[in-house]
């Protein structure tokens, strides 16, 4: 399968060895990767997460103003993107805390350069899937390669647990999802304990798709079992 569509994903590598930055930006760039910024500290990252909104990020554990992991916290705050932790620290304590605040993945230095693109490419494939491109609904469209939302000319990007919703919503079209699907869909193979955050995620997709979120046309909530979308074949939102 061709998964050239992910290199265009916006992707910040935040690391304090300018020698490893440079090392790990000309294996992604070589490799096609199109937008890498990189940063090499706290912040640095945080400055530039604001400015640039990435879509997925490189985290070096230890920094000289903090580290990954409360950066991580810190850029959750305004950022809901995959990240892969990248160390030199091997400890277990260190990938339980890390994968535990919602980490995708952690790579140990020294790391094979193919190695690191497969699990960049593995973590951006699960976030970023390409199924339907573009799905029609009542008042906005979806392009799921862009990643974002089209409503009445305006382009809104859509995070990454709004994307893993709508593309799992997207799927099943016209029929119920399931309220553990969704979970499952956006936070992986132990998705309890998210039901709240998730009404809070449909509640911030349908301030993008529906012309009046309070009275939603194309997300549908089924009481008791999930939601459903609605695809239309009449583009109202032109």
């Amino acid at each position: 399968m061709n998964y050239d569509y992910l290199k265009n994903k916006k992707i910040l590598l935040v690391d304090d060895e300018e020698g490893l930055r440079q090392m790990v930006l000309s294996i992604l760039k070589k490799d096609g990767y199109e937008q890498v910024k990189s940063a090499g500290t706290v912040k640095e990252a945080l400055e530039l997460s604001k400015m640039w909104q990435p879509e997925f990020a490189i985290l070096d554990v230890m920094l000289p103003d903090g580290d990954g992991f409360c950066l991580f916290e810190q850029m959750r705050s305004f950022l809901d993107i995959p990240v892969l932790f990248l160390t030199a620290r091997g400890e277990e304590d260190d990938r339980i805390r890390g994968f535990g605040l919602g980490a995708d993945d952690y790579v140990v230095k020294p790391f094979l350069p193919r190695e690191l693109l497969f699990r960049i490419q593995a973590i951006l494939r699960r976030t970023y899937k390409e199924d339907n491109p573009l799905l029609e609904l009542a008042f906005s469209r979806v392009d799921f390669e862009r990643a974002e939302v089209i409503r009445q000319g305006e382009h809104i990007p859509l995070t990454a647990k709004e994307y893993a919703i709508l593309q799992t919503l997207g799927r099943n079209a016209g029929r119920i999802v399931t309220i553990d699907s969704l979970c499952e869909a956006a936070w992986g193979d132990n998705p309890y304990g998210y039901e709240n955050t998730l009404m809070a995620h449909i509640r911030r997709i349908r301030e993008k798709i529906e012309e009046n979120p309070s009275k939603p046309v194309s997300l549908i909530t089924v009481k008791g079992l999930g939601y459903k979308l609605i695809p239309s074949t009449t583009k109202i939102h032109s």
